[in-house]
């Protein structure tokens, strides 16, 4: 009974192991790849499928796809994948090969030395505008009283629309459109001892459609007084200052003055120390000594002539 158990066990493994190549008219011939899917989100699409086994060997698979352009206008032509042709493991990301939001079809096969297995066709045509889209991630900061905020970096084609608001009551909502990730972006100045709030959604405006928003995020700033020393050095600072502007109002007003109406000053011979009725007396009795004198003069001469 053993024995019989154990010989069942080995033919059900040996089936199992010759299960992945057939024999069709005496040729080995390599089974397709099944259960192709698409899974896409944020613009990023991976095409998986089931992974045909060969024990003791390593199995390739190529992957192509026809989009409409290919399908109208290039007689049905199939293009390989950019990345993957061929390739080892059971996904191919094909989103640079999406480049329109239009139908694709997409197909696989398995390569295994010169065994080639038949083509394995998704069953319905993928659509870029498919994909799913989640709210970014966000990193909310407070630089000093400034709210700022940094959202997840997806790519060139999205843009995001945030929504902040100061919690209170009846607050109004303000938005701003930020067109790319991985920067951070001043929203607002925020008032100490307040609370603000931000939400925000992706936008891709290729495919026309928008994420829903991210669960808000609050942060509050402590009404803070600003430290004593710098205080202290504000109020030195503008003392300062003002007595500058003070020194230079009095010197240009000096400079004003000279300039304009300057001081002259007489030489000590020509000052008047005594009063003018004094001077013109004395300057009478000076002349009157004088006359009296060459008088005398003339009359002492008079005997020689």
């Amino acid at each position: 009974m053993v024995l019989e158990e154990i010989l069942t066990s080995l033919t059900i493994c040996f089936f199992y192991a010759l299960m992945p190549c057939l024999l069709i008219g005496g040729v080995v011939v390599l089974p397709a790849p099944q259960n192709l899917s698409v899974q896409s989100v944020n613009m990023k699409h991976l095409l998986t499928w089931s992974p045909v086994i060969v024990p003791g060997e390593i199995v390739y698979y190529s992957v192509e796809y026809q989009g409409e352009y290919e399908s109208l206008y290039m007689s049905h032509i199939w293009i390989p994948s950019s990345w993957c042709s061929p390739t080892k493991g059971p996904e191919c990301d094909i989103t640079d090969d999406i480049t329109a939001t239009v139908p694709y079809n997409l197909h696989v096969r398995a390569t295994l030395g010169s065994q080639t297995s038949a083509w394995s066709t998704l069953q319905h045509p993928f659509n870029r505008n498919s994909t799913v889209l989640t709210p970014p991630g966000m990193d909310i900061t407070k630089d000093g009283f400034h709210l700022v905020i940094e959202l997840e970096d997806l790519g060139p084609q999205f843009e995001f629309l945030v929504v902040y608001w100061r919690r209170e009551p009846s607050a109004k909502e303000h938005v701003k459109m930020v067109r790319s990730g991985a920067v951070p972006v001043h929203l607002e100045t925020m008032e100490p001892g307040a609370a603000y709030c931000v939400k925000a959604q992706t936008l891709v405006k290729a495919i026309g459609r928008h994420s829903t928003f991210s669960r808000a995020q609050c942060v509050k700033v402590q009404g803070e007084p600003l430290p004593l020393a710098l205080a202290l050095f504000a109020f030195v600072g503008f003392l300062l200052i003002l007595v500058a502007v003070l020194l230079s109002i009095w010197k240009m007003g000096r400079l004003l003055r000279h300039s304009c109406c300057p001081v002259v000053v007489l030489p000590n011979t020509l000052k008047i120390t005594s009063s003018p009725q004094k001077l013109i007396s004395c300057r009478r009795e000076e002349a009157e000594a004088c006359t009296t004198a060459v008088l005398s003069s003339e009359e002492l001469l008079r005997p020689w002539i």
